[in-house]
């Protein structure tokens, strides 16, 4: 584990950057204290998503788009919404 000071790892992030994806971890310090670490991404974050991952396993009522009409009225016409009770 190799330890950098600030203004090193300033000077040499895209170095440090390279170690890190290739494995290594970079301890970064400020005035001789650890402060941050540099390390590799566990899972890469450009995976694509997966679509219909939920599929089957909720239902969708038919009525959905008439189920909140009047609580969105409200909310749009600035009015106490039907479903509140005071």
């Amino acid at each position: 584990m190799e330890a950098v000071n600030i203004h090193d790892a300033k000077t040499n992030l895209s170095r440090l950057v390279d170690q890190a994806a290739a494995g290594a971890e970079i301890i970064i310090a400020k005035a001789g204290k650890p402060v941050a670490r540099l390390m590799p991404l566990e899972k890469p974050l450009d995976e694509p998503r997966r679509l219909g991952v939920l599929a089957g396993k909720r239902e969708v009522p038919e009525d959905i788009d008439a189920m909140f009409v009047a609580d969105i009225e409200a909310m749009f016409y600035g009015i106490a919404s039907p479903r509140k009770s005071g």
